[in-house]
């Protein structure tokens, strides 16, 4: 798969040669459903909690007496039905963590790169260095090179002055190559990448 690679200017300065093994992949909704589920739910906390009946600090007293008052049968105040009682069936500390083959998470990611590049959706860079961290360098390269949707921005590694310069672009987020994921793919409409950062996916997706 040939693909253009641009400047930073907009201009297409080269040709090269994609893997087919992760950028001309068919589409597998099921599999990148799971993997995004999967992602979404490992990050919940599991934190919520409630007291049930039992729990609730206070009187096992009955509120008056069972007949002749032409009132509901009350029990105790910890009734889930008062206020201040219990919550019934209420959420309890729990993990959401769910697993997924080493496998399918790959292919996953395989699956979302090749419809960024099949799509159109994807742009190559030579590199994207920038002397400092300004957002007027970053707006000026997403102008060049004709994005104006939600960005995606993969570099070879950590580069703190553009991670800066997209800091307060809107919808323009920055992460190194060997962390891609599901999410990021799935939230981005374009997706930005120098040269590197291809080969650098290439080497650890493309097994």
């Amino acid at each position: 798969m040939q693909v253009p690679v641009y400047s930073l200017k907009g201009e297409v300065v080269e040709q090269i040669e994609l893997s087919q093994a992760v950028f001309d992949l068919p589409f597998n909704e099921a599999v990148v459903h799971q993997a995004m589920a999967r992602q979404l739910a490992n990050k919940r906390q599991g934190t919520a909690s409630t007291k049930a009946r039992s729990e609730v600090k206070g009187s096992t007293r009955k509120l008056y007496v069972q007949k002749h008052t032409g009132r509901a049968r009350r029990g105790n105040i910890k009734s889930p039905l008062l206020r201040g009682g219990g919550v019934a069936f209420g959420p309890k500390p729990r993990s959401y963590h769910q697993a997924i083959p080493k496998k399918m998470k790959r292919l996953a990611l395989k699956c979302l790169l090749s419809a960024k590049a099949r799509e159109g959706n994807m742009k190559l860079v030579q590199e994207l260095d920038l002397e400092a961290a300004k957002t007027k360098d970053m707006i000026r390269v997403l102008s060049s090179l004709g994005i104006d949707s939600p960005t995606l921005v993969l570099t070879a590694e950590s580069t703190p002055a553009v991670v800066k310069s997209a800091a307060n672009v809107p919808g323009v987020k920055v992460i190194p190559s060997a962390l891609i994921n599901a999410v990021d793919l799935l939230s981005h409409e374009k997706l930005i990448a120098t040269v590197p950062a291809i080969r650098n996916i290439e080497q650890i997706w493309g097994e």
